[in-house]
This record gives C-alpha cells, structure tokens and sequence, in this order.
C-alpha cells in the first residue's frame, strides 16, 4: 500500500507540476490580450481625438466660407488659422468639411508678402478703384491683378489706385492664411468717402457685364451720394451685344493679344505656323448662366473674323452649350488637330486655371482631353490675362475714356445738326456723365428721338425701376414749387437670351444734338442728382 500510495503521490506531483507552467502561461497570455486590448483602446481613443481636432478646423474654415462679412469675421479668422497651426501633420491630412479641405491652409501658392492690398488710407480727393473678383493664390494676385494696378497707377499719377474684391470669400481666405486684409466693396467705398474723395472713378476687372459687374454697380449706387462724381469704366471686353454675331474693338483687341501671347509661349513663330504643326489653344473661361454668357459665343465669333481657325473658346460651366468642354474637345478632334495648348480666358490664374484647367483630377479639362484619345499632347499654359501687356492697356484705356471727359461728341458746328434734321424718328446716342445713369443695355447705348416742328424729345428705357423721376435741368431747381418732373413709362425691354423684363423709360427734350445739357434724377432713395448728359449721332428711321 505504501508504494501505491507513493506512485499515487508522485502522479500527484507531476500533475501539479505539469499544471504550473500551464497556469502560468495563460496567465502570461492574459495579460498579454489586456495588453494588446489597452493599445488599441489607446490607438481608437487617439484616432478619435485626431479626427475631432481635425473636424474642429473644418468647421471653423466652413465658417468663413461665406459671402457675407459680419463682425466676427476678423475673429474667426484668427481663430480658423490659430486651431491649423494647433494640428500635427497627420491631423492636417483628416480635415474635410463642405468646402474646407487640407490645401486651405497646405496649398503653397506663392508669397503673400509680394502682393499689395492697397487699403492704404491718404487717399486725397481723386481715387481710382480697382474692382476685382479676386483670387487666393497669392503669385497670380500679385502678378495678374498687381499688374493692372500698377499699369493704371502709372497711367494715372495724379489718381490715388486702392483695391477692392467682390468675392468675400477669398477675402476670408487670404486674410486667415495669411494674414493680407483686402477690403470688399462696402469697406472700399466706406474708406474712400472717410478721407474726403471727391472724385471716384471704379475699374473693373472683371471680363464682362455680368453678374459681378451687376453686383459692383448695386454696391457703387448705395454710395453715390458720398461723392461729387462717381464713374464706372467699361469691363475688359466692353457692351455684351445683342447676339453671338456682334463683336466689338475691345474683343478684338483681347482676342489679339491673349492670341499672340499664347503662340509665343508655346514657341511658335506665328498663329499659322502652329495650325501647321497640327497645334490647336483652347481659351477657358468660367461660364455664366447670365445673359452676358453670349459674350463667350462672340469672343469665338472674334477668333473666326481674325482668320484664327485654330482657336476655341471654351467654358467650365459649360454656359453656352457649345463652350463646354465636351463640345470644345468634338471641334478639335472634328478639325484635325492633334496637339493643344490650353489656357486660362481670365484675369487670374487662379483655382479654375489650376484645378479645372491643368489639375490631375479626372474632371479637369487637361485630363478630360487626354482620355479622349484624340490628341497626341494637351498641355497648359498656366497664366492669368492680368499680365499680358496689351490687355493692362485696354484697361488704361478703359480708365482714361471715364477720367478724359463725359464721353460727349465734341463738334465745331455743335446744334447746326439739329436744326437740319428733318421731321421724323431717329435712332440716337444718349451719353452721360455717369456710368451709373444709363440705358438699358438692351437698347445699346440708344434712344428713340422724335423731332416735330423743330422740337426734339428722346425716348430712353432704363435698366430698372430704381430711377423714379427726371427733371430737365438741375437738381436744386427740381426740388422748387411748380417745378414739372418728367414721369416714368413702364418699358418692356427684351435681352439677347429672349427674357424679357419690365423697366422705367422717359421722354427727355432735347435742346439740341451734340451739345451737353443738365437733366437731374431722382431714385427710391428720394436724393436728387446733377447729371450731365447729350444726344448724338441721329440716324433716322427707314
């Protein structure tokens, strides 16, 4: 028995011993579970606290992505930068919100101390503003909006040039990235009349009559009283024109030189000898559901007058139809040619220039070109129309017709012509001394003058109903007892798009053709106005 008892004990101990290690490994393996378990707690919890970081700035440059500026804008945008300079690179690379993305802050677009805000103050009594929509990437504002300014300033010693941008916000944009204020329209004109201008003329950079010229002269119109004289200059490429056939000097002008500077960066002798080479440019603009948008038809109608047979005119939102990028892409294929050179139609060479026009994205007009098989090269020139040369001149030129005189026709034999016109109806110029009062920009510039008896009375339809009455003389004596103020006519005008809208018009005496006379007006804001204004250039009737 006691042997048994012995074997028993000794299995006994093995057993023991055999379960030690055993325990002792799955308590080893325990604790390695709850380690592991920790870490990865650990690594949620960061992971977690990363994206909640990088979400806080997205929501802060979400914020700031607005049109309106209020009086916490400043603040805010001190805060966005100060909260993205507070992320490590990892947590820059997680910021996504509506508009908000990494390169908001990331994307290096040059140096923002080599641009010029022209918000100076010492402004003196004659200001030149130059009314941008404006861009972020800091190389283009410099050299493309930098560079019209410093051509109309140069032209215009005598006028103080300051700056202005309708876009609020890339004004949110650069003032958070970089610390650059630029003043929107209501801080420009509020500067302005603080230092006593007396004299303001505005000069738009922006290429046509569309919404944002519309916008600029909605801002100019609530300040006008502010100032002695206020004018407004032509935009880049002048009068919109009823339809796609009409052209104008300042399209042509453009059409020349943006031409002549895309062919001499691309190493081409001349236009010719590149549709030789097989080489075709595509001109990209932005596109507008405005009715302005037929201007894109007639820069192409432009390019065609001049004999330019390898150049397109294209849009990013594909507004009109046939400057869509699709449509551009079927024109040069249809054609034959085999390499293209695309660049920018804007001021700026900007967002759209770099992502829509030459980005790697699927979408872009570079990529879009080279999926559809059809080319052998697409390459593009990535430069604003603000450094071209020639077309800082249309702009000096665009200035010095405003700041020159009030556009009336100078005439030795001023009101001999209207005493020989003959009884009957004329198509006639109505001119004034002010961009702001004009007619509607259906009629181009012109009314319809009756002339009976030796009386002459001009028919003018107005771009609105914002003009209540005009008075055939000055302001001072409009406001007298007795005084007879011309009333409105409600118009139906009709646009190049076909719409169709109702306005004021007036039956304005006219003394005599070709000489200057004062005709008053008055607005829903109840100020009466001085105005200078003539009539030019009957041609009667068939």
């Amino acid at each position: 028995m006691k042997k048994r008892f012995n074997v028993i004990a000794a299995l006994g101990c093995a057993f023991v011993m055999a379960a030690a290690p055993a325990a002792m490994a799955g308590a080893e393996t325990e604790a390695v579970t709850e380690s592991a378990a920790e870490d990865t707690a650990e690594a949620a919890a960061e992971t977690t606290d990363d994206q909640a970081a990088a979400d806080k700035v997205a929501a802060l440059i979400d914020a700031i992505y607005v049109q309106e500026r209020t009086d916490d804008t400043d603040a805010q945008c001190e805060e966005a930068r100060a909260a993205w300079d507070a992320l490590t690179d990892a947590q820059k690379e997680l910021v996504a919100g509506e508009n908000a993305d990494p390169d908001y802050f990331g994307r290096d677009t040059g140096d923002a101390s080599a641009d010029d805000p022209l918000n100076q103050d010492e402004i003196g009594e004659n200001e030149l503003l130059v009314v941008s929509f404006g861009t972020s990437f800091n190389d283009s504002r410099a050299a493309d909006i930098g560079g019209i300014e410093k051509a109309l300033q140069e032209a215009n010693p005598d006028w103080s040039v300051r700056r202005a941008f309708t876009a609020q916000i890339i004004i949110n944009h650069v003032q958070a990235r970089d610390g650059e204020k630029i003043d929107n329209m209501d801080q420009a004109l509020e500067r302005a009349a603080a230092n006593g201008v007396k004299n303001l003329v505005v000069q738009p950079t922006h290429l046509m009559h569309g919404a944002e010229y519309d916008e600029l002269m909605e801002a100019v119109s609530a300040y006008e009283d502010e100032f002695e004289t206020v004018k407004v200059a032509e935009p880049l490429l002048g009068e919109v024109g009823a339809d796609a056939s009409e052209v104008n000097a300042d399209k042509e002008a453009v059409a020349t030189a943006i031409t002549a500077e895309a062919v001499k960066t691309a190493g081409y002798d001349t236009l010719d000898a590149a549709a030789e080479d097989g080489t075709a440019f595509v001109f990209m603009g932005h596109g507008t559901s405005h009715t302005a948008n037929v201007t894109y038809d007639q820069m192409q109608t432009q390019m065609e007058t001049l004999g330019y047979k390898n150049v397109f005119i294209g849009t990013v939102e594909g507004k009109p139809e046939d400057t869509a990028c699709e449509a551009v892409i079927a024109k040069l294929a249809d054609a034959g040619y085999k390499k293209v050179i695309l660049r920018p139609l804007m001021v700026v060479a900007g967002d759209h220039a770099n992502n829509d026009m030459a980005g790697e994205d699927a979408d872009s007009w570079k990529s879009q070109f080279e999926a559809s098989g059809s080319f052998d090269s697409v390459e593009a020139q990535i430069a604003g129309l603000g450094q071209i040369a020639d077309v800082e001149s249309i702009y000096v030129a665009h200035t010095a017709a405003v700041i020159g005189g009030s556009g009336a026709e100078d005439t030795a034999d001023a009101g001999t012509e209207a005493a020989s016109l003959e009884d009957g109806t004329y198509q006639a110029e109505f001119n004034t001394d002010s961009s702001m009062f004009h007619v509607n920009e259906s009629k181009e510039g012109k009314g319809v003058l009756t002339v009976e008896n030796g009386k002459m009375m001009l028919h003018i339809s107005l771009p609105s109903m914002n003009i209540v009455n005009l008075f055939a003389g000055t302001a001072e004596d409009a406001q007298k007892d007795g005084a007879e103020l011309l009333q409105p006519t409600t118009d139906t005008v009709t646009y190049s798009d076909g719409t169709t809208e109702e306005v004021y018009g007036f039956d304005v005496p006219v003394p005599a053709v070709d000489e200057e006379f004062a005709l008053a007006l008055i607005g829903t804001k109840g100020v009466w106005y001085d105005h200078m204004v003539s009539v030019s250039n009957p041609v009667k009737a068939e």
